[in-house]
């Protein structure tokens, strides 16, 4: 079974940042993803000046379930939107996953993805 978690331990975020091959930010918020206990990859995300920010999404060494990554990332654009969060921004490059997760690069290229009521509508907007 699929479980994503918040990384409580900020030396487990930096260990598993290690591990994805993603720089390590200790004021960042941070998911893992599992797998029956098989560690599958890590989100890292934050919120400032009202907006939110999605660092990376990044897989375990030797895997790449696209599924689990997914996850990752709306697991964390929904806690986003239980803070108040309308705007939310992918700071990396666009993607087939970042398109799957809902950002869309806006005209000046940057990814953005409108949260309001992205959880809540019927149907969801996914």
């Amino acid at each position: 079974m699929l479980t994503v978690r918040p990384i409580e331990k900020k030396e487990d975020q930096a260990l598993f940042c290690e591990q994805c091959g993603v720089p390590y930010n200790a004021d960042y918020f941070a998911y893992s993803a599992y797998e029956d206990g098989v560690f599958l990859g890590i989100c890292q995300f934050g919120m400032k000046d009202g907006a939110g920010h999605v660092y990376n999404i990044a897989p375990a060494p030797g895997t790449d379930d696209f599924t689990s990554q997914f996850v990752l990332g709306r697991a964390a654009l929904n806690f986003m939107d239980l803070c108040g969060v309308e705007d939310a921004y992918f700071e990396g490059e666009e993607s087939r996953l970042t398109k799957a997760v809902g950002f869309k690069k806006q005209e000046d290229g940057r990814l953005y993805m409108c949260l309001k009521g992205f959880f809540t509508s019927d149907p969801c907007k996914h």
